[in-house]
């Protein structure tokens, strides 16, 4: 297997292991707990290399999980107080644990392969460099083995809790009701996000972590609208991210993690454009409908109002509604237009009238309107 691919296999199989549990963070609306987890289980990687004196240790993903544990037990200690909101409580936790770390790696672990460079960027391209052999045999890189290990166990975790996960994440209190644990599911979910960070820590760094965490399952959510499709939509996603940010760091020879990252922010701008639902063009084409639909009935109303009063003639006449109404004369001539296309208004000489249909609709919106008044009066 050429060292590419390898490459390639890592990146893909570490973004869908982060894109899965980042699903429920997003929709818990979480994102920056994850952020804050990448970050703060750094000491608890140094404090457990400083115990072992081995980077290999499977101590270094047990102390990351226990202290992406703590930072959520203490985010949540904060919030619970009422003395600070949770993106406060956040903002000081993670940093104050963060710093923690970075102050123990250049203390007592300046002279090995532990510094913040890496924490923070990592270096895919170093991947197949560090082998997995097993009785002379060459099995592949580490982290390939590190990450498959891992998205087996976000894999199994989702699977078993799936449907206890689900109701949690959309109404904890009915979650409680029924006797489900929510909090020892929350707990449970934040122990499998610090495990996936800290697996991810070396290939990728914290940075990418939580780009691959965040950007696929948000992207994800502006295209589907049932639970489980934009599970399988983010795992996608990210899968797509990550090779097609390979391949662009290979022809481009740029850094591999800041193509991976890019990739992810165009993936989501382009959904965050062009979804069909929820996609940014989507919806300012529907308010400028919706605008078109009631400023048609609001002429409507107008015409109403004037169609039999002694200076209908004024107030009705097509070259002078704009003024009336307020509008710009290429907007009045937009909405007349629209109305006419709908048969609710006739030309009648240089007046705007009312047809039978648009008088009805007019009154409806009367009546309506009137109707809501009296009932909140």
């Amino acid at each position: 297997m050429s060292a590419a691919l390898e490459i390639l296999l890592v990146a893909v199989v570490t973004a869908v292991a982060a894109a899965l549990p980042g699903t429920f963070l997003v929709l818990r609306r979480l994102a920056m707990v994850s952020d804050a987890i990448s970050h703060a289980i750094l000491p608890g990687i140094v404090m457990a290399f400083l115990l072992t004196g081995d980077l290999g240790s499977p101590l270094l993903v047990a102390g990351a999980a226990a202290t992406g544990v703590l930072t959520v037990a203490l985010i949540e200690a904060v919030n619970r107080s009422r003395l600070l909101p949770e993106d406060a409580a956040i903002g000081l936790v993670f940093p104050a644990l963060f710093a923690l770390g970075v102050v123990l790696v250049s203390r007592y672990a300046g002279d090995v392969h532990l510094d913040t460079d890496v924490v923070l960027l990592g270096e895919l391209a170093f991947a197949p460099f560090d082998r997995f052999a097993v009785g002379g045999r060459d099995l592949g890189p580490i982290a390939l083995w590190i990450m498959g290990g891992i998205l087996l166990i976000n894999l199994a975790f989702i699977a078993v809790v799936f449907k206890e996960l689900k109701l949690a994440t959309v109404d904890a209190g009915l979650a409680a009701a029924l006797g489900l644990k929510p909090a020892l599911l929350h707990y449970g979910l934040m122990t499998v996000v610090s495990i996936t960070a800290v697996g991810a820590f070396d290939a990728v760094g914290s940075i990418l972590v939580v780009a691959l965490m965040i950007a696929p399952p948000a992207t994800a959510y502006l295209l589907a609208e049932r639970f489980l499709p934009m599970l399988a939509l983010s795992a996608l996603t990210a899968a797509l991210a990550a090779a097609a940010g390979c391949g662009i760091a290979f022809l481009l020879d740029v850094s591999i993690a800041g193509a991976m990252a890019t990739t992810c922010g165009v993936l989501f701008a382009a959904a965050f454009l062009l979804a069909p639902q929820r996609g940014l063009l989507v919806q300012m084409r529907r308010r400028a409908v919706q605008r078109l639909e009631f400023s048609v009935t609001m002429l409507l109303v107008h015409l109403l109002h004037h169609e039999h009063a002694t200076d209908a003639a004024e107030e009705c006449r097509r070259m002078t509604l704009h003024r009336h109404l307020r509008w710009s004369e290429g907007f009045t001539r937009q909405v007349v237009r629209q109305a006419d296309s709908h048969r609710l208004v006739e030309p009648a000489g240089e007046m705007v009238a009312l047809t039978e249909a648009g008088r009805e609709r007019a009154q409806h919106a009367v009546v309506g309107r009137s109707e809501d008044l009296g009932s909140r009066i």
